[in-house]
């Protein structure tokens, strides 16, 4: 997989016109907070059969993919690569990274807990609600717990994160 450092990214982008850039995240991290001249194609409705019907990518030419840190643009790029797609490069570090390099981006006034975070969340929550439960309930709410940490390995291995891909479809983060 092709990858680009964002300084470069950004050099490419003050030095020609029409690069293919798009980013991942949901609508709402994107309303937050986006590179200059991005354009949000969230993962979930990541179609690369409909992105090169509608002339948002380009056969023949590169398509830089950026998300938060990297995970999202990576299997946005494989989504692209199962496309016979070749030309898909995941910027390093995400948005994330950009910030860090002091790159120009555009701000929003909405601020969202990240997608990270809420995944977080709730499998803590989920953990503890399964201990509690065993405590005082029934021993067998334990397998809540054991299941989200089951769930938590599984997503850390195959770096496919199933809680994630429902949050993300919550209306907090798909209104702008």
């Amino acid at each position: 997989m092709k990858t680009i450092k964002p300084a470069e990214l950004q050099h490419l982008l003050t030095s020609r016109l029409g690069l293919t850039v798009l980013d991942v995240r949901t609508p709402v991290e994107f309303a937050e907070v986006h590179v200059p001249q991005t354009h949000n194609v969230p993962l979930d409705q990541f179609n690369p059969q409909a992105l090169l019907a509608s002339g948002e990518l380009l056969k023949d030419q590169p398509a830089y993919l950026l998300c938060r840190s990297g995970g999202r643009a990576s299997k946005a790029a494989e989504k692209l690569a199962r496309e016979g797609l070749k030309n898909a490069v995941v910027v390093e570090g995400g948005t994330l990274a950009w910030i860090d390099a002091g790159l120009p981006v555009n701000r929003g006034t909405t601020k969202v807990i990240s997608l990270e975070r809420q995944v977080r969340i709730v499998a803590g929550l989920l953990v503890l609600v399964g201990v509690l439960l065993a405590l005082f309930v029934h021993p067998y709410f334990i397998g809540l717990s054991a299941l989200v940490g089951a769930g938590l390995v599984f997503a850390g291995i195959t770096d496919w994160c199933g809680m994630g891909l429902l949050l993300a479809k919550l209306p907090w983060n798909n209104q702008v």
